[in-house]
C-alpha cells in the first residue's frame, strides 16, 4: 500500500474511533499534529514540527495509520499484540511503541493460553464457539491455533461472562478482553498481525 492511500486510511481509522488514543488531553500536542509530545519522544518525531519527515502528512495522520512518520517512502510500522500471562496484561505496539495497555483473562491452570509468537489469523465480530455454546465477540483467531483474542464471552440468554475475573487466569485457554479494549484491539489490528505470548 502506497502513501497515496494514507487518507482513505485514515477516514476509516477517525471512523472506529482509534484516534483518541494518540491525542491525549492531558499530554500536550505542540505543532497540533494530533501525535502528542510524549508520543513525539518516543516515535523520535519533532514535536515542533507537524511534519518531521517532510511528506505532505502529519505525524499523527502517519503513525495513526501505521506508516513510518520519519520516513516519507510509505514504510510501515509493525503492530504486534503482546500478551505477559504473569502479568495478565495485553499491550497493542506500534513500532516498538506501546499504545496501551489492557487488564486480560486467559487459560487457567488446567488449559493454559500456549506461549509463542503468532500471528492473527482470522478475524470475526461476533464469533461462535460449537464446543461452548456462547458468542465471542471481536474474535481475533490466532492463525493454526484452537485459542483466540475476543471481549468477555456472552451465552445465548444474554449473560456477560467474566468482568470479574479480568486480571486472573480462568479461561479455556482464550484470552479476554474487557468491553471497550477489545472492540480498539479488533478495529486496530489486521489479519497476520505479530501475537508474542510470554
Amino acid at each position: 500500500m502506497g502513501k497515496y492511500y494514507l487518507p482513505i486510511a485514515i477516514s476509516i481509522l477517525f471512523s472506529v474511533s482509534v484516534f483518541p488514543t494518540i491525542a491525549n488531553a492531558a499530554v500536550p500536542d505542540t505543532d497540533n499534529d494530533g501525535l502528542n509530545d510524549g508520543y513525539e519522544q518516543q516515535f523520535k518525531t519533532d514535536p515542533a514540527n507537524p511534519d518531521t519527515d517532510g511528506d505532505g502528512f502529519g505525524d499523527g495522520q502517519e503513525v495513526m495509520s501505521g506508516f513510518d512518520p520519519l520516513k516519507g517512502n510509505g514504510s510501515r510500522l509493525e503492530k504486534t499484540i503482546k500478551l505477559d500471562l504473569k502479568k495478565q496484561e495485553l499491550s497493542r505496539v506500534l513500532g516498538g511503541v506501546v499504545l496501551g495497555t489492557y487488564k486480560v483473562s486467559t487459560g487457567k491452570k488446567s488449559m493454559p493460553t500456549p506461549k509463542g509468537t503468532y500471528n492473527v489469523g482470522n478475524k470475526s465480530p461476533k464469533a461462535w464457539s460449537k464446543t461452548y455454546g456462547l458468542w465471542m465477540p471481536y474474535w481475533l483467531g490466532i492463525n493454526g491455533q484452537r485459542f483466540g483474542i475476543h471481549e468477555l464471552p456472552i451465552w445465548p440468554n444474554g449473560y456477560r461472562e467474566g468482568a470479574n475475573h479480568l486480571g486472573i487466569p480462568v479461561s479455556h485457554g482464550c484470552i479476554r478482553l474487557g468491553i471497550g479494549p477489545a472492540k480498539l484491539l479488533y478495529n486496530w489490528a489486521e489479519i497476520g498481525t505479530k501475537v508474542v505470548i510470554n
